[in-house]
């Protein structure tokens, strides 16, 4: 888990230092690398997939529905959405050191400021939250997500819960 932690932040710093390239594609492509790669953990790969079917339907959904949007909404989807996830994992870790309830509180926590900040207002439910559904994902989050304001909200609400 540390290992996986410790990736997520170097891939954060190697965001923050690329200021040519959409971070949106970096994003994308980190997340990518991960996912095929043969030495990547099962839990690596099941987060970082998450993330580039999380980023594949921002995409879709842009331009399914027409939408004009500038290089910033991406960028800050995305970078947004690899926050929201790595804090996920850490808040959980500290949650589980603290009792079997506390993780089950910030479970929760995330997985409703997924669902209940969508950025499309998809009615394809089944769809949006197919990973919300399953059971074993160690990403149950929505994809019709707003990441930007499910990233704050579900940091501060954590944040309140673990002191």
């Amino acid at each position: 888990m540390k290992k996986m932690i410790l990736s997520l932040f170097v891939l954060m710093a190697s965001v923050a230092s690329i200021q040519a390239q959409s971070l949106y594609k970096t994003v994308h492509e980190s997340a990518t690398k991960v996912v095929n790669d043969p030495k990547a953990s099962d839990e690596e790969v099941q987060i970082n997939q998450f993330k580039v079917t999380a980023l594949n339907y921002l995409a879709m959904m842009v331009q399914k529905r027409g939408l004009k949007k500038d290089t910033y909404f991406f960028d800050s989807q995305a970078v947004n959405l690899s926050s929201f996830v790595t804090d996920f994992q850490v808040n959980l870790e500290k949650g589980r050191n603290i009792s079997p309830a506390k993780r089950t509180e910030i479970l929760k926590i995330y997985t409703d400021a997924s669902k209940y900040n969508p950025m499309f207002k998809d009615p394809d439910k089944e769809k949006v939250n197919c990973y919300v559904n399953d059971k074993t994902t160690m990403t149950p989050f929505c994809l019709d997500t707003d990441w930007e304001k499910a990233y704050d909200q579900a940091t501060t609400l954590a944040k309140a819960a673990l002191k």
